[in-house]
């Protein structure tokens, strides 16, 4: 999984042209791990100002509008992928555009025994 963590901030201040450029960009990355074969899934996430965060305690549950956290980078999407190896994985991230401006991280999705 390659988690996309950037500056909201930053993307509000582009201009329209300069965010078209990094949408164009992210639009021919996709369309290059889709033709690979290493492309899961993936999508871009509404902004945190967007969110609602669901907390249960003593049976009771909490929801607060917006992130749980104040952040310097925020969770804007990810690329669900499939590759043969870390190496592999991590050649992909450091080929999203955000990873220019942003950071990756990259985890493994864990797996469970069906048995």
């Amino acid at each position: 999984m390659c988690l996309i963590y950037d500056d909201e901030k930053i993307w509000q201040g582009m201009s329209e042209d300069d965010r078209n450029a990094a949408f164009g960009e992210y639009g021919a990355f996709t369309q290059s791990i889709q033709e690979s074969g290493n492309m899961v899934a993936g999508d871009a996430l509404q902004p945190t100002s967007t969110a609602t965060t669901v907390r249960v305690r003593d049976g009771e549950t909490l929801m607060t509008d917006g992130p749980f956290a104040e952040t310097k980078e925020q969770l804007g999407g990810y690329y669900l992928i499939n590759a043969k190896d870390a190496d592999e994985a991590l050649a992909i991230a450091a080929r999203i555009p955000s990873a220019k401006y942003g950071s990756i991280e990259v985890r493994p999705v864990m797996v469970f025994d069906e048995g």
